[in-house]
């Protein structure tokens, strides 16, 4: 559950935004659903806080446009973190930046949007802290030990355990989030194959893969979510994911 892509590791694409959220057929309002998604400026500003059809220009592809962008993925993340998934919407996100509606919709136009964006943000992180671990020629132990605890953040814990709460529900973020993974799972294999050399590819793919099982499944019961860290459970935990890819 590491987050850098390092050299080599491609860049996931946003995901789409879910199909069915374009608006409701004529007659019909939109369901909770495509209301959240959608939530446009309050009736008493018609027009005003709407944001614009095309991409942002100007100063939103600036520095202080960044800066503002990120401003807004740190909100949402706060709010996902906080309140979970199911309460990521866009005026939670706009109340807790401290800002309009219509700021946040300048810069993320749909709620799917602003997902994808908090989603690749996320994973870009993930996978640039791993590059460096499984890239360098360091010893398995300072690997393992080194993934392990990430886990001891626990805000970065929930974000992750709500980001596959969301891909539960979501195609578009269970694609990014597998890719994500396979991409995590190549790398593994790849610091194997470095280490190991005689193992057979179909075994340091099966290896990476329970590598990858074990210690992020791991994170869920360290970080106080599903249990609590103890000492006897986390000095077997080591000698497993070191038997996988040791020494």
């Amino acid at each position: 559950m590491s987050t850098t892509p390092g050299a080599g590791t491609p860049a996931h694409p946003a995901p789409p935004a879910p199909a069915g959220t374009a608006g409701a057929p004529p007659g019909r309002a939109p369901g909770p659903k495509a209301a959240r998604i959608r939530d446009t400026a309050p009736p008493d500003t018609p027009g005003a806080d709407r944001a614009p059809a095309t991409a942002p220009s100007g100063p939103a592809r600036g520095r202080k446009g960044t800066e503002r962008r990120e401003a807004l993925l740190d909100a949402a993340e706060g709010v996902l973190v906080a309140e979970g998934g199911p309460e990521l919407t866009m005026r939670a996100v706009a109340a807790a930046a401290g800002v309009r509606l219509g700021h946040l919709q300048y810069y993320f136009p749909t709620h799917a949007d602003l997902v994808a964006a908090v989603l690749q943000r996320v994973l870009r992180r993930s996978a640039e802290r791993l590059a460096p671990l499984l890239g360098a020629d360091a010893p398995a132990s300072a690997v393992v030990e080194a993934l392990l605890a990430e886990q001891e953040d626990a805000r970065l814990v929930r974000l992750f355990a709500e980001l596959w709460a969301l891909a539960a529900r979501d195609a578009a973020v269970a694609g990014a989030v597998r890719a994500f993974y396979d991409d995590y799972r190549e790398q593994v294999a790849a610091f194997l194959a470095r280490r190991r050399p005689g193992l057979p590819e179909a075994e340091r793919r099966a290896r990476a893969g329970v590598f990858l099982m074990l210690v992020e499944g791991a994170s869920l019961f360290r970080s106080g979510v599903a249990g609590e860290r103890a000492p006897d459970t986390d000095e077997t935990l080591l000698r497993t994911a070191l038997d996988l890819i040791g020494p």
